[in-house]
């Protein structure tokens, strides 16, 4: 299959990388620059290889570094697999028991693939596995500084030029300063949770009855496996992947399993686990039961809360880069500064460069942050944009007319019926292959790429977003033990896509050879 990747990226994995291509102004082509990444997931890992994809001649003079504060890459997908309890945060919300909710052929960095015989919807050493030999096949784990803490960031400068004071603990524990150029921020979005609370839930907690387990109410964050909820009623806050596939694991465990939705569930969207109870959002805790806003109430054991995380990032509110507001809504609440409300980081350019006037436009960068998206591709797609930004600093219009951009695109939001400053950066359905076209697009129109008339997410990723047989039927293909047989000569990009058409196909013939009525999965993306 012949596409943009073929002139930007390597073809296969087994091929050395190719170098980008780019019409570079030969004034900065040998420019100083120093550029510190922050986090080795899949976001972290997709800048340092776009950057290193620069030819050597541009980047002979670079500093270039990448800080992840564990022992190992990976990010989401590095096992925590014994977190302290709470307040401490796990350094993963990762369980044992993890599957993939999407397929893994929609998963990969453009022409990079997951080795032969792959389940379509494999465990999450799979995942683990897939960043470590994406690392080290491009030669990127010696600009990695493992067990490196960022503690504090600030800018010292104006916004036309200057630097950033990096603080961080070294793997020796001995704490060190460095100062860069460019800072991009790629730490993930699932770190710290969201944990509401309620009317009541205190005298719930402390009214457990005797000869019963301790109440709790505790984050999925650390969630690592249903067996210590055996013999309990479960309460489940929120139906997102999270809450539905704890769920599925809790149900043949305990003696009841609930989940407390804030809306109704759209029948569309498929059922929820058999035998699990749907119930309405949380009113309020009584000393016995918790009470929905439909009037009805139950008597639970646990509540376990799939609700989320903030988008919060402390290091870049230590050295006040990053103002911290909840009820901040709107642009103007801090002028010139980067504000998040915990749902939101603002204002953005494209979810990525940040629109503060106390730094250059491509200082400060996040790499990560939609969601509702294929985050190996799309963060390819954001790494292009930034290093290309870093490259040209003359690439952007300017800071007004990025703010006036961004100004219309909340408003047409708002029209659609999405406050942006709740949805925070989940792409509207349907939506999240367009963001990554206009992404290189852009780059493209602006000659920094070559433009070879395509787009560049490739149409066999955007037929996925319309299989809504595919994941039950390959949960059908495992449970009839055949799955080897599907995988037998999966090997190239065509084949998987094929491999997913034809999955899809046979089991939309067969629900509807079944009459069962066509219910969409939960989990595929937008």
């Amino acid at each position: 299959m012949v596409n943009v990747r073929q002139v930007i990226f390597s073809l296969l994995a087994s091929h050395p990388p190719l170098q980008v291509p780019i019409h570079e102004p030969p004034s900065q082509s040998h420019d100083l620059k120093s550029i510190a990444i922050v986090g080795a997931g899949s976001a972290g890992l997709a800048m340092l290889k776009t950057l290193f994809d620069l030819p050597e001649s541009t980047r002979s003079t670079w500093k270039i570094v990448l800080f992840e504060e564990r022992h190992s890459l990976g990010g989401i997908w590095l096992p925590d697999p014994s977190p302290a309890p709470p307040p401490e945060i796990p350094e993963t919300p990762l369980y044992p028991l993890l599957r993939t909710n999407t397929p893994v052929p929609s998963m990969t960095y453009p022409g990079f693939l997951f080795p032969p015989g792959t389940p379509l919807y494999p465990s999450h050493e799979h995942i683990e596995a897939y960043h470590r030999r994406y690392a080290s096949h491009y030669n990127l784990t010696s600009h990695i500084a493992l067990n490196h803490t960022i503690t504090e960031t600030s800018w010292a400068g104006n916004a036309d030029a200057g630097h950033w004071n990096v603080t961080y603990v070294d793997a020796r524990g001995a704490t060190r300063h460095e100062n860069f150029n460019h800072l991009i921020v790629a730490t993930g979005n699932n770190h710290f949770p969201r944990i509401p609370t309620w009317p009541g839930q205190t005298e719930w907690l402390a009214n457990t009855p005797q000869n019963h387990p301790k109440r709790e109410i505790l984050h999925s964050a650390w969630y690592r496996g249903p067996k210590r909820y055996s013999g309990l009623r479960v309460l489940i806050v929120g139906g997102g992947s999270s809450g539905r596939d704890t769920a599925a694991q809790i149900k043949p465990l305990a003696a009841k399993t609930y989940i407390s939705l804030r809306h109704q569930p759209d029948p569309s969207t498929g059922p929820s686990p058999e035998g699990v109870y749907l119930k309405a959002d949380i009113s309020h805790f009584t000393s016995n039961a918790v009470v929905f806003k439909d009037g009805t109430s139950s008597v639970v054991d646990v509540v376990l809360l799939g609700t989320g995380y903030e988008m919060r990032k402390p290091f870049l509110d230590k050295g006040g880069v990053l103002v911290t507001d909840r009820s901040a809504h709107s642009n103007e609440s801090y002028p010139g500064k980067l504000v998040t409300n915990t749902q939101y980081i603002f204002p953005l350019h494209q979810h990525i460069l940040s629109l503060s006037s106390s730094y250059p436009l491509n200082a400060l960068a996040f790499i990560g942050l939609p969601s509702f998206i294929a985050n190996c591709p799309s963060d390819i797609a954001q790494s292009l944009y930034v290093t290309h930004a870093i490259l040209n600093e003359h690439l952007l219009p300017s800071r007004s007319d990025l703010l006036r951009d961004l100004a219309e695109h909340e408003q047409r939001l708002r029209r659609d019926g999405y406050d942006p400053y709740s949805i925070g950066h989940r792409l509207p359905p349907g939506t999240s292959s367009d963001y990554q076209d206009n992404l290189v697009s852009y780059l493209k129109e602006q000659g920094a790429i070559p433009d070879d008339g395509k787009k560049y997410v490739e149409e066999w990723r955007r037929d996925i977003l319309s299989y809504g047989y595919l994941r039950r039927g390959w949960q059908r293909i495992e449970s009839l033990g055949t799955q080897d047989e599907w995988l037998e000569g999966v090997e190239t990009e065509e084949q998987w896509a094929k491999l997913m058409e034809r999955v899809n196909r046979w089991q939309q013939e067969w629900e509807s050879e079944q009459g069962i009525p066509f219910a969409r999965d939960w989990d595929l993306a937008g």
